[in-house]
């Protein structure tokens, strides 16, 4: 059995797109995700193993469940968001505009400036700037080349 998965997780690699997506339709049951080639790989590589040996334990799954929710208080737009874009509740986030320093501090369900509370970075960075912005982009959480 094994040597089998090995072959199937080895031929991915050279398995042309279409086919990847059509392998995904089998094993999946669904239409595959808009995604490159590199996660529609991953995820079969993933599934073909599940298939093979058995996917997690549910203590396992009960485990992952607790501790996201944990992190993101089950409020299902936070799960959403990806982590890496969220600066972890007491961060606080210095920006320079125009000669003015401009400090937000992180809150678990949201953002503190200026005492007031906000829901994302974009409002902020608006309240500031008077113009539409990425707060991502604003406050320098993400390069501004990767966001086009």
């Amino acid at each position: 059995m094994t040597n089998g998965v090995l072959a199937k997780l080895a031929a991915l690699k050279t398995t042309p797109t279409p086919k990847l997506k059509e392998q995904w339709r089998e094993l999946f049951g669904t239409e595959p995700p808009p995604y490159n080639r590199r996660f529609l790989e991953n995820r079969l590589t993933y599934r073909i193993q599940e298939l093979a040996y058995g996917g997690l334990k549910p203590e396992t799954i009960e485990r992952l469940e607790a501790i996201a929710e944990d992190l993101d208080g089950g409020d299902p737009a936070r799960r959403r968001q990806p982590a890496k874009d969220r600066p972890i509740a007491g961060t606080r986030l210095i920006r320079e505009w125009q000669g003015v320093e401009h400090c937000v501090t992180v809150l678990d369900d949201g953002y503190e400036y200026q005492g007031r509370p906000y829901k994302s970075l974009s409002a902020i960075a608006r309240a500031i700037t008077g113009t539409r912005w990425n707060g991502l982009i604003f406050f320098g959480l993400k390069n501004q080349r990767a966001a086009r």
